[in-house]
């Protein structure tokens, strides 16, 4: 067991535990909220004798969330500045 911590708790392997915390930490948040709030989702004996409904109202606010809403006017640009650098032509200097 020692062996295999003095393995992984080099300063090399931090950034790679981060980014794997960070999925691992993601795809949870999805998976609770898909159980807890997903419409087509029924955890419960009740909800799920019901079939197939028509609840357009719950589906649509279960779309419309909202990061959905914050990042619905923005510009699809994660380094915008960069963007520019790059795509802009230069301008000629006579």
């Amino acid at each position: 067991m020692a062996s295999a911590y003095n393995r992984w708790s080099r300063p090399e392997v931090y950034p790679l535990m981060v980014a794997l915390g960070g999925v691992v930490g993601l795809c949870a948040f999805q998976l609770v909220r898909n159980i807890c709030s997903n419409p087509d989702v029924r955890v419960n004996k009740q909800k799920r004798s019901e079939g197939v409904f028509d609840n357009f109202e719950e589906g649509k606010n279960y779309k419309e969330h909202s990061i959905r809403k914050f990042l619905r006017n923005r510009p699809p640009e994660v380094m915008p500045s960069v963007n520019k650098f790059f795509s802009e032509p230069k301008e000629k200097h006579n």
